[in-house]
């Protein structure tokens, strides 16, 4: 056995040849059994494209009951007489308008 040069603790070259052995054999293997990933990525893609149709709807259907919700809310402003009916009709249409905006742009722009 012989002391590394840092002193640290004792070396032995038997084993550090085993480790670079090993190193080399995992190395070969990786690269032996290593897929490029294309059809893994292609997989997914179509696994996201058919969910798509299902994720927009019900991005459409929580539109339509918060919609609803806010709807009632500047109903019951407007009727209790508040000043700032008109903020709140503004941000419930706009939030409306947003959630359909957003689903269509996406669906357009992906293709889908």
């Amino acid at each position: 056995m012989k002391k590394c040069w840092w002193k640290l603790k004792e070396v032995n070259e038997e084993k550090v040849l085993s480790y670079c052995i090993l190193v080399l054999l995992l190395v070969y293997e990786t690269k032996i059994h290593a897929q490029d990933g294309v059809a893994g990525i292609n997989e997914a893609n179509q696994k996201v494209r058919s969910y798509f149709d299902a994720g927009t709807e019900l991005m459409y259907a929580v539109g339509a009951i918060l919609g609803l919700i806010g709807a009632v809310k500047v109903y019951q402003k407007w009727n209790a007489g508040d000043p700032d009916t008109g903020k709140v009709a503004a941000a419930w249409f706009g939030s409306c308008v947003f959630l359909v905006v957003v689903a269509t742009v996406i669906k357009s722009f992906f293709g889908v």
